[in-house]
């Protein structure tokens, strides 16, 4: 089984800053993209940065310029840094990875979620 784990959820000031991390563990042969994704009360999940196993990096607009992901192909993690964050960041992230199991077929994972809110 595939297991992915997120971790640095918290409440944080307007400005402030937060970091998320994700680790994915199991029965892994391949990840392929890894990425974060939010859901605010009342909307839709909405991307908001995702990775691929060779470095290409797409952001939100609503992001750009404030957070950075990154990941460790070794240790088959992602983190999110997010800086100057803003009240309508307030959401669940979530952690997202592509993944290809041993005798399985290839399909998304998600993370359990993690809060961040943004107080005004």
């Amino acid at each position: 089984q595939v297991q992915l784990v997120e971790s640095g959820g918290g409440l944080v000031q307007t400005g402030g800053s937060l970091r998320l991390s994700c680790a994915a563990s199991g029965s892994i042969l391949r990840v392929n993209a890894m990425g974060w994704y939010r859901q605010a009360p009342g909307k839709q999940r909405e991307l908001v940065a995702v990775i691929t196993s060779g470095g290409s990096i797409n952001y939100a607009d609503s992001v750009k310029g404030r957070f950075t992901i990154s990941r460790d192909n070794a240790k088959i993690t992602v983190d999110l840094q997010m800086n100057s964050l803003k009240p309508e960041d307030t959401a669940v992230y979530y952690c997202n990875a592509d993944v290809t199991p041993y005798y399985k077929r290839r399909r998304d994972y998600w993370g359990q979620g993690t809060q961040v809110t943004v107080s005004s």
